[in-house]
């Protein structure tokens, strides 16, 4: 049964994920204070801390920064920001603190809360597996020997994904913009190339549009993610042959990402 400290202040929205949490068999303690946080943390072990940034006594940033800096605490646990604040500033900082993950209250129910937080701890169980695979055989992951372009406006996206493709063995570039990112898909190999769709300047779409209109070029796998287009539209740019494989980046995590290249490798040899 996982195991997770909750915390929130409001009563009324701590019972109704608590409830939620319990009902889909996890062990749920809440707390309201951002001290009560570093208190169980010390006293008790969770398999996950899902932390709410505005918080009484001391924010959310600032139980990060202790969990992450203090050697008291376990480096190894896990910490996911559940908060109202969730704009690319507020993700940022708390990644480059340490959070293992994010949530924007707005945009999932408690349901889907549950579904991601599930999916997070999966994710963690894989990276602990991998993990272990490295260390009983490191240079295994580095004969990979592929090399990704991976083009994204996000900072926060570029961290997270890119880190997770080279923690597998990939040699990975990384472009912020389209107009780069083409330039340099122009002018060097790549295995594949990971594009957002929609970016400033010229849209990823369009660069790979034009990527595979030149000779030698038209055959690069090509995956592309979006965080704005729906369903429909992520499918047409399969359907239409520019892409390989789509994803929203709503709902795929970095570990997610990396097992879908390493599937798509697979299936080519």
């Amino acid at each position: 049964m996982p195991k997770i400290l909750f915390v929130e202040d409001d009563p009324f929205i701590a019972e109704i994920y608590k409830k939620k949490f319990e009902s889909s068999g996890f062990d749920v303690l809440n707390v309201v204070t951002g001290k009560a946080v570093l208190k169980e943390a010390l006293e008790q072990k969770f398999d996950l801390i899902l932390l709410d940034l505005v918080i009484p006594e001391l924010s959310g940033v600032e139980v990060l920064r202790e969990l992450r800096h203090n050697p008291a605490y376990d480096p190894n646990l896990k910490v996911v920001v559940f908060s109202n604040l969730s704009s690319t500033e507020d993700r940022e900082e708390c990644l480059k603190l340490g959070a293992n993950g994010f949530i924007s209250k707005t945009e999932f129910s408690p349901k889907e809360v549950v579904v991601e937080i599930n999916r997070f701890l999966n994710q963690f169980s894989e990276q602990k597996k991998n993990f272990s695979r490295q260390e009983k055989a490191p240079a295994q992951q580095v004969k990979l020997g592929k090399r990704i372009l991976l083009i994204e406006d996000e900072e926060v996206f570029v961290e997270m994904f890119g880190k997770r493709l080279r923690d597998e063995g990939y040699e990975v570039v990384t472009e912020m913009n389209g107009t780069a990112g083409l330039d340099t898909a122009v002018k060097e190999h790549f295995d594949m190339i990971i594009s957002d769709v929609m970016m400033p300047g010229m849209e990823g779409s369009e660069a790979i549009r034009r990527l595979k209109e030149i000779e030698g070029k038209e055959s690069v796998p090509i995956f592309f993610f979006s965080a704005s287009l729906d369903d429909q539209h992520l499918k047409a740019l399969t359907d239409s042959g520019l892409g390989d494989r789509t994803f929203l980046k709503t709902q795929i995590t970095p570990s997610e990402l990396t097992y879908a290249v390493n599937d798509f490798f697979k299936e080519r040899k």
